[in-house]
């Protein structure tokens, strides 16, 4: 009669005991290796992750290390046997040599609340750009100070070609018709220079203003320079 009691007993509880299961986070693969990666791109990866456990999975948050990013989880609530697509991105730029990263999940699993996932790549050096043509301006930021409205302003930036080939100036742009800008020579030689002349008129102007000169160029890693001019225009009596 005692040992009917407890069988009965025992079987009873099983679904209670089933309400009591916890979930269990787990990877497909927890580390994947790039390869050979060229620097300045972006390769991508998808990690699975999957439930084994009994019970309800929640991803709460998906944190990546520096210079990687991870999306969310194609979904955050994984029941029983199912499983979800997390895709990192990883940048190289100004990057090289072996990269290791870690992205971080944290769930509801009692003995798993942090699951790491890691990947490595090994980034080779872009060579090209070592000979390319290196924009350098004599200065990026004018203050005009005070000026009275109506005035032209004149003022010089000179443009040089630290790379080892030649540069070529595409354009200048000015952020409104009351700057004009010039340059001197649109080809400057490897050690070479030119100037860029400004013409700031402050015509129909007063108070605080700031205004920009673009310059486009052929330098790859640079292809747009901005020069930004201040001023504070009084009003014409």
């Amino acid at each position: 009669m005692k040992k009917l009691l407890i069988f009965l007993l025992i079987i009873s509880s099983l679904p209670v005991l089933a309400q009591f299961g916890n979930p269990k986070i787990s990877a497909q693969s927890d580390k994947y290796d790039f390869g050979e990666v060229k620097q300045n791109t972006t390769v991508t990866h998808e990690f699975t992750i999957m439930n084994n456990g009994n019970a309800d999975l929640v991803i709460k948050k998906v944190k990546a290390s520096c210079g990687c990013t991870a999306a969310k989880p194609t979904k955050d609530l994984l029941k029983p046997g199912e499983s979800a697509k997390i895709k990192v991105s990883f940048n190289t730029d100004r990057r090289k040599g072996l990269q290791r990263k870690h992205v971080y999940i944290f769930s509801n699993d009692p003995k798993t609340p942090e699951l790491r996932l890691t990947f490595t790549a090994k980034v080779i050096e872009d060579k090209s750009k070592e000979l390319a043509p290196k924009i350098k301006l004599s200065s990026k930021r004018f203050n005009l100070g005070n000026i009275q409205e109506g005035k032209v302003v004149d003022f010089k930036v000179k443009v040089i070609n630290e790379g080892k080939k030649p540069l070529q100036i595409k354009k200048v742009v000015a952020s409104c018709g009351c700057t004009a800008a010039l340059m001197t020579n649109k080809t400057i030689m490897p050690g070479g220079s030119g100037w860029l002349n400004v013409k700031f008129n402050s015509k129909k102007m007063h108070g605080k203003i700031a205004r920009t000169v673009s310059v486009y160029s052929n330098d790859p890693r640079h292809p747009v320079e901005v020069i930004t001019l201040f001023a504070n225009i009084i009003k014409g009596k």
